[in-house]
């Protein structure tokens, strides 16, 4: 085995390591539990649905199928949008159920004329969430068919103000609040929740609006007692930015850009490949004729609608209440229905902001598993950035024990060198006065004893004299 090889196994077997250390958590929504924390983007005009949705979910995820234009499927579509719309999303909750028994739910665009339809009908195929965006959800809700239903409601916002506006509009005309909320930001796919001028500025960014959401839920979820998980969308790519938005508060992620790149999308494998070979600068922000922004692969047909010409289209209903049909040089529903089967002549791709990024059409196991590493990986970063911050926070605490102690053994040493200096001042002082008082005593007893020494010189030679005298007589 070459070293390159012994290292790529000795990598897998530490990230599945991690995997099995840091498992991603469970999102609970309601008295629902997915076993992992992952919503898969509902992605309308065929994209998103059963065989994609059921695989997500037989991973553990929520599996969602998108009901925008879902009837366009259909051979009768343009006789009668809204019965095709109804009958196909029927059909297609079905399969996902036979197919796998885990949670699916229901990507419904608010702003569509065949709204109340396509909600009542996942009402009755007792799906497990309601998804509601592209508007406000708050008139005509059946609140007691979903309740009976068991389903659960999540609106996607773009801002915390829409969601005080919707739990606010629900607690006063229903007596009761969504159950959890799907907080999109500006990088997202398909068309967004936000001006065009605002998609850059960092105060519309998805890390600064899911903290706001948050803090907006906090009176409702004291009021009521009740937790309301927040869902963070739109430009989530890796098992790295799932856990930085939990990290952020956020309980759950929602992901559809990565699921495209998926052998079970229900799209053309065309449409897929558009996200293989695209390039950033292909991906492009859009006035739809629905009079909303929205993000898009560069095409033939966005091509030659920049250079003004006007596609002939079929307008069966007005589908969404903003799109003026009148004014519009195409139909962005017959041009992403071209799409999903691969005509780009006739049709473009939207895509989220990290399309550029996708390198492999895999399996939907393989990606989530993929995720799963990526945010056990991005788990033991943290835990080793936490651990490594301790240890340099022991390390600046040991080095300023040092210094203050090495300052104190210092002063200490000092203040004995200055004690000890001013003792053996004082011993010197008393000595110098010992020895001084000694050398007089000494210089009283020399004096002392001279005298003696003249007396007893002067006895000697008295008794001299007296002996010579003595001996001469």
């Amino acid at each position: 085995m070459s070293l390159l090889r012994a290292l790529e196994t000795k990598f897998a077997e530490f990230k599945d390591h991690c995997a099995a250390k840091y498992p991603l958590p469970s999102l609970r929504i309601g008295d629902k539990t997915a076993g992992l924390p992952i919503v898969q983007g509902g992605m309308g005009i065929g994209i998103s649905l059963s065989n994609l949705a059921a695989a997500v979910a037989r991973e553990g995820g929520i599996g969602v199928i998108a009901a925008n234009c879902i009837g366009m499927l259909e051979g009768d579509y343009y006789d009668d949008p809204a019965v095709a719309n109804v009958r196909a999303l029927r059909r297609e909750v079905r399969e996902a159920r036979r197919k796998s028994d885990g949670l699916i739910g229901v990507n419904i665009m608010v702003a569509v004329d065949c709204y109340h339809q396509l909600l009542d009908a996942a009402i009755e195929e007792k799906v497990d969430f309601l998804f509601l965006g592209a508007g406000l959800p708050i008139k005509g809700i059946p609140i007691r068919a979903i309740r009976e239903s068991g389903a659960k409601v999540a609106p996607i916002v773009s801002s915390a103000r829409a969601v005080r506006l919707i739990f606010k509009s629900w607690e006063k005309h229903y007596g009761d609040l969504p159950d959890a909320v799907v907080v999109e930001g500006p990088l997202a796919g398909g068309h967004l929740g936000f001006k065009p001028e605002q998609i850059d500025r960092p105060e519309f960014q998805l890390e600064r609006i899911v903290p706001e959401v948050i803090e907006a839920l906090g009176e409702f979820e004291a009021r009521w007692n009740r937790a309301f998980p927040v869902i963070a969308a739109g430009g989530i790519y890796t098992g790295e930015d799932i856990h930085r938005f939990l990290a952020l508060g956020a309980q759950g992620v929602q992901l559809a850009t990565r699921f495209v790149a998926t052998t079970e999308c229900d799209a053309d494998i065309r449409f897929k490949q558009a996200y293989l070979s695209c390039r950033e600068e292909d991906i492009v922000i859009i006035q739809s004729p629905v009079g909303m922004p929205g993000r898009a692969i560069h095409s033939p047909f966005l091509a030659a609608i920049a250079r003004g010409e006007k596609k002939i289209f079929r307008c069966p209903s007005r589908c969404l209440e903003s799109c003026e049909a009148g004014k519009a040089r195409y139909c962005i529903s017959e041009a992403l229905d071209s799409a999903r089967k691969g005509d780009f002549e006739n049709g473009f791709v939207f895509c989220g902001a990290n399309a550029h990024r996708v390198q492999a059409i895999v399996p939907v196991r393989e990606l989530v598993a993929g995720l799963k590493q990526g945010y056990a990986l991005a788990c033991f970063a943290g835990a080793l950035k936490v651990e490594y911050e301790k240890a340099a926070e022991r390390l600046k605490a040991l080095k300023e024990e040092y210094a203050v102690t090495l300052a104190g053994m210092r002063a200490k040493f000092q203040d004995n060198l200055r004690r000890l200096a001013e003792e053996k001042d004082a011993w010197l002082r008393e000595e110098k006065a010992r020895l001084r008082e000694r050398l007089k005593q000494i210089v009283a007893e020399y004096a002392e004893a001279r005298s003696r020494l003249s007396e007893l010189e002067a006895e000697l030679g008295f008794l001299l004299s007296r002996a010579t005298s003595l001996a001469t007589g």
